[in-house]
């Protein structure tokens, strides 16, 4: 089992930053991908970003791309997503996820493990 434990969410107005922290433990030795997912009221979770946790390979949905920057602490099991010109459809719940596959990372059902989700709220 592997838990993961999101931080960093809150409220911020358009134009600004905000980073998004993942801990993960347990067995952690498994993951082979991690990523975020997102969740609007009303919609579907979306694919945000994701990285191979041992390449350092990254991922992202067209809409974030040079706004938003995914990172990894291997020491800490630690994930980032570093979170830059805000705007209000970046409102949403934040998901970790861990998977033990590093195949279709930016596929929803290719992930295990979730966290239990940071509220990120812009205000324009």
């Amino acid at each position: 089992q592997v838990q993961l434990v999101e931080s960093g969410g809150g409220l911020v107005q358009a134009g600004g930053s905000l980073r998004l922290s993942c801990a993960a433990s347990g067995r952690t030795v498994s993951n082979n991908a991690m990523g975020w997912f997102r969740q609007a009221p009303g919609k579907e979770r979306e694919f945000v970003a994701a990285i191979n946790w041992n390449s350092g390979t990254t991922a992202y949905a067209d809409s974030v791309k040079g706004r938003f920057t995914i990172s990894r602490d291997n020491a800490k099991n630690t994930m980032y997503l570093q979170m830059n010109s805000l705007n209000s459809e970046d409102t949403a719940v934040y998901y970790c996820a861990a998977a033990t596959t590093a195949w279709n990372i930016r596929n929803l059902a290719a992930y295990t493990y979730w966290g239990q989700g940071t509220q990120v709220t812009v205000s324009s």
